[in-house]
């Protein structure tokens, strides 16, 4: 069994290490030759609530190792909270994911571990642990926290983090009071687990799953729920079996599953942000492939068979009842590669057959792929003069009647400056709100626009504008959006020189995003355009921007 722990644990001048582990409480059959020493990447803290499950679930992660003959070596990386880190807190979310990877990399590398489980529910979080498995290519199991419970019933469904921000609309427009409002906050989030709805956190876990690197069914098993306990156990588990066999990540992660993964997305309407976290887990395991491309072709074959939260009522407990990923991917059936392995030993089409389905179907969740919600994916890449790159949109979560829109740019230079015009009114309809200077290298850290379509929801703005921009959407956002424009504005591209007035022309399900403005003038203005100075502070953000790549690239450090 070619363990790598040997060369420190069972070698001739191991005595020094082994001492050291036994200053720890560790014995001698902990650290037996033969035995697999599997690190727990434990993101738990107690400033992401995704997160704040992982003290208990690590237990049962380490219990199930010991079961299955292996040894447990717990630690800790960093994990932020998008919900909590808005505004100035948000520059740091994406360029996290980095520091996560290098982390898992540099503790896994240190100690010669024989493998890993990655405990991840949230939004950077999730891809940043595979791509640190990607870029390992060692043994590794992803273990979610599972969605949290729906709050209390508000505007039309459950409600959740993202009806407490649309409420701030609805209480600067007189829709509701702010009694009504701080009943809300209160009741909103009722407890621990990754936000109730198909956001960026639960979109990411449902591709761990579809990748082949979770146990069947773990990425929307609610945070309460016992069964995620068990899960954990299990999961501990098959670790050590991958150990035994020398099973490497890069087994699961693959062009083929990365498919598997985008189709999975199309079907459920993910989050847009799956697009640059594939990007940049192909990069990490070395895949010569172009992902945006991927998601084009694709959404083109691949029905929406999903509608939950943010494109429909329902939330991820419903959609967990409903049978969750198992049902999704049952139902895709031959448009996936059935054949692609999984950590459990067995493929996809195996891990399908044998999944016990513990709750009824419901059509109005899962549909078949005879009666889908949709022929197409539920993501779209976009073309055209804004986006020489590309540009990506979320359809299935856009009204048919956003589908194609024509209006006025009204332009912003920061995402601060038009949060302030929208709650000021100073939006009207017919407006595309263009927010520029967010992507990875303008930001830094290609924010999201959360808060933004939030307060157009709010002030009832959603269906007479749209928002176009070079930074990223939350997977909760709904309205008629375009993200990930590149290149970016900050590199010159054509978001840069829109002017106040221009009339721009969005048609998310041909792919387009043009700019009305004749050639020479665009030209003329790209020639005359200067990068307005931007105050970056020294530290890890100036770093960031100087080397990160653009967001069709996935926003990647790249050496």
């Amino acid at each position: 069994m070619p363990l790598r722990s040997k060369e420190i644990l069972n070698s001739e001048d191991s005595a020094p290490p082994r001492s050291l582990f036994k200053g720890m409480g560790y014995t001698d059959t902990e650290l037996a030759e033969g035995r697999p020493l599997i690190g727990i990447a434990n993101t738990w803290n107690t400033l992401v609530p995704g997160h704040y499950n992982f003290d208990r679930i690590a237990q049962y992660v380490k219990n199930g190792i010991y079961a299955g003959g292996g040894t447990a070596a717990e630690f800790g990386t960093i994990a932020a909270c998008d919900g909590v880190a808005q505004g100035s807190g948000m520059h740091y979310i994406l360029p996290s994911r980095e520091i996560i990877a290098n982390s898992i990399e540099i503790m896994a590398g240190a100690h010669h571990l024989d493998g890993l489980v990655l405990l991840a529910s949230c939004d950077k979080i999730v891809p940043g642990v595979i791509m640190a498995a990607a870029r390992l290519d060692i043994p590794c199991i992803v273990v979610v926290g599972g969605p949290m419970l729906g709050g209390i019933e508000f505007d039309g469904r459950k409600s959740d983090l993202t009806s407490v921000t649309e409420a701030i609309g609805m209480v600067s427009s007189g829709k509701i009071t702010p009694a009504q409002y701080h009943a809300l906050e209160n009741t909103a989030c009722p407890g621990c687990g990754s936000c109730s709805f198909l956001g960026t956190a639960n979109t990411m876990c449902c591709i761990a799953e579809a990748l082949g690197l979770t146990l069947p069914g773990d990425a929307l098993i609610p945070s309460v729920y016992a069964e995620k306990l068990r899960y954990a156990f299990d999961a501990g588990m098959a670790i050590v079996d991958l150990c035994k066999k020398d099973v490497g990540a890069r087994k699961f992660i693959t062009e083929t599953s990365i498919r598997n993964a985008i189709k999975v997305t199309m079907a459920i309407c993910g989050s847009t942000n799956a697009v640059l976290h594939l990007s940049a887990i192909a990069v990490e395991a070395g895949l010569d492939m172009n992902v945006v491309e991927e998601f084009e072709e694709l959404s083109k074959i691949t029905p929406q068979l999903v509608k939950v939260n943010p494109a429909g009522a329902p939330d991820m407990e419903a959609f967990y009842r409903a049978g969750g990923v198992p049902r999704v991917m049952k139902h895709l059936g031959d448009l996936l590669d059935q054949d692609a392995p999984t950590v459990t030993g067995k493929t996809i089409a195996e891990n399908v057959r044998d999944y016990i389905f513990q709750y009824p179907e419901d059509p109005e969740i899962i549909r078949t792929r005879e009666n889908p919600f949709s022929e197409t994916g539920g993501v779209a890449v976009l073309h055209g003069n804004l986006c020489p790159r590309t540009a990506v949109t979320k359809p299935g979560a856009i009204a048919p009647s956003m589908h194609r829109f024509t209006g006025k740019a009204v332009c912003f230079n920061s995402e601060e400056e038009a949060e302030e015009a929208i709650l000021g009114g100073k939006v009207a309809d017919g407006s595309v709100v263009v927010i520029r200077y967010e992507g990875p290298k303008g930001g830094p850290g290609m924010r999201e626009m959360y808060k933004a379509m939030k307060y157009m929801y709010g002030t009832g703005l959603s269906k007479t504008c749209a928002l176009i921009t070079d930074g990223r959407f939350s997977g909760t956002n709904n309205g008629c959006f375009v993200g990930h424009i590149s290149p970016e504005a900050a590199e010159g591209g054509p978001l840069a020189i829109v002017e106040d007035g221009d009339e721009i022309f969005i048609d998310v399900i041909e792919g387009r995003l043009e700019l009305h403005v004749p050639e020479e003038e665009i030209a003329a203005r790209l020639q005359n355009w200067k990068l307005p100075e931007k105050d970056i502070p020294n530290g890890y953000l100036r770093l960031y921007a100087k080397v990160a790549s653009s967001a069709d690239k996935g926003a990647v450090i790249l050496p």
